[in-house]
C-alpha cells in the first residue's frame, strides 16, 4: 500500500465523539513538520478545527496556521461561487442572486448536489496541486458513504456533457489508491468498532475509495498485570482492608481510612475491567481489518484532549506508529 502521508487526499471519519477532528488536525501538523504543504478541511463547519489549533475561526478561504499548514471550513455556496467563477467566468462579488436561489432549490430536490460541491472542491485542490496533502475532517460514519458516493451516483445518471466530464476526473482521483484513502477512527468500545467495521466493508464497493488506515484512539495503557489483579482481589477482603487501613493510618485505623482504601481498590478493579473490555474490542478490530491496512494505536490522553499541546502529542504518536 502507498504510505499514508504519501497520498494526496485523506478523509478522516468515524462515529461522532471518537476524536476524528483531533486526528485530522494532528495528521496535518505531522505532514507540515515533514516539509509538506498541508491543508486540513472541516467538512461540517462547527468551529472544532479552529478550537483544535486555537486559531481564529476558519472559513472557506484557507487560513495559515503555521509553516506549511493551512486550515479551512467547507461552505457549499462559496464552493459553487468558486466553481462558477472558474468555469463560467461569473463575478464573485456578493451573493450570486438568481443562480444561488436556483442552487438552493436544486440542492434540496436532488440528493448529492451539495455533497459533490464539497468533494469536488477537495478534488480540485488535489488536481491543481495547491497542496501536497489535503486532509478532510469528514462527516461521521452515518453520513460519510452518501457524501463520498455522490460523484458515483451523478456519474451514473449523467452520461454526456460538462457534468459528466467533471465527475470523470473527480472519480479518477477518488478511485486511485495511490492518491486517495480513508482513515477510519474508532475507540475501543462496541458501537464505534461496529460502525468502523461496517464502513470498512461498504467503502470500496459503494464509493470506489480505498481504506488507507484504521486508527484506534484513546487506547488505555495496561496499568496492572495479572499479579496486580490478584493482589487487588486479595485486598478486597474485609480483614485485609482493615489491616491496610490501619497501616495507612499508623495503626490508628478509622472509617475514613477504610473508605479511602475501598475507593482505591475499586478504582483499580474498574481500570482493569475497562482495559480488558477495550482489549477485546481491539482484538476484534485487528482480526477484521484487512492485513494490508495499517492499524494505528493512539493512547488515551489523561488531560486536555484538544488544543495545540494535545494535537502535538497525537502527531508525535502518529509519527511513531507510521515510522516517520
Amino acid at each position: 500500500m502507498t504510505p499514508l502521508l504519501e497520498r494526496r487526499l485523506l478523509f478522516v471519519t468515524g462515529k461522532g465523539g471518537v476524536g476524528k477532528t483531533t486526528i485530522a488536525a494532528a495528521l496535518g501538523l505531522l505532514a507540515a513538520s515533514l516539509g509538506k504543504r498541508a491543508l486540513v478541511c472541516e467538512a461540517e463547519p462547527r468551529g472544532a478545527l479552529s478550537a483544535a489549533y486555537e486559531c481564529e475561526r476558519t472559513g472557506f478561504e484557507p487560513l495559515k496556521v503555521s509553516s506549511g499548514l493551512y486550515a479551512m471550513s467547507m461552505d457549499t455556496e462559496a464552493s459553487l461561487r468558486e466553481y462558477l467563477k472558474l468555469n463560467l467566468r461569473l463575478p464573485t462579488a456578493g451573493r450570486i442572486g438568481p443562480v444561488a436561489h436556483a442552487f438552493d432549490f436544486v440542492a434540496t430536490a436532488a440528493p448529492g448536489v451539495r455533497e459533490i460541491l464539497t468533494v469536488g472542491k477537495l478534488c480540485w485542490e488535489v488536481r491543481e496541486r495547491h497542496y501536497d496533502l489535503v486532509i478532510v475532517d469528514a462527516a461521521t460514519t452515518g453520513h460519510f458513504i452518501g457524501e463520498l458516493a455522490a460523484p458515483v451516483g451523478i456519474n451514473e445518471l449523467v452520461r454526456v456533457g460538462a457534468v459528466r466530464s467533471q465527475t470523470d476526473w473527480m472519480l479518477e482521483i477518488l478511485s486511485d489508491p495511490a492518491q486517495t484513502g480513508v482513515c477510519i477512527v474508532a475507540t475501543p468500545e462496541e458501537t464505534p468498532v461496529n460502525e468502523a467495521l461496517e464502513l470498512a466493508g461498504r467503502l470500496e464497493g459503494e464509493t470506489g475509495v480505498a481504506l488507507a488506515a484504521v486508527i484506534a484512539n484513546r487506547v488505555l495503557p495496561e496499568l496492572f498485570g495479572r499479579g496486580d489483579e490478584e493482589a487487588f482481589e486479595a485486598l478486597a477482603g474485609t480483614s485485609a482492608r482493615r489491616r491496610l487501613a490501619a497501616v495507612l493510618a499508623g495503626a490508628q485505623g478509622s472509617r475514613r481510612d477504610a473508605a479511602a482504601v475501598d475507593a482505591v481498590i475499586e478504582a483499580a478493579r474498574l481500570a482493569i475491567r475497562v482495559r480488558r473490555g477495550g482489549a477485546e474490542h481491539l482484538t476484534r478490530l485487528r482480526e477484521s481489518v484487512p492485513a494490508q491496512v495499517p492499524l494505528l494505536y493512539l493512547p488515551y490522553l489523561f488531560g486536555r484532549s484538544h488544543g495545540p499541546r494535545a494535537i502535538r502529542q497525537v502527531a508525535d504518536t502518529l509519527a511513531e506508529e507510521l515510522g516517520q
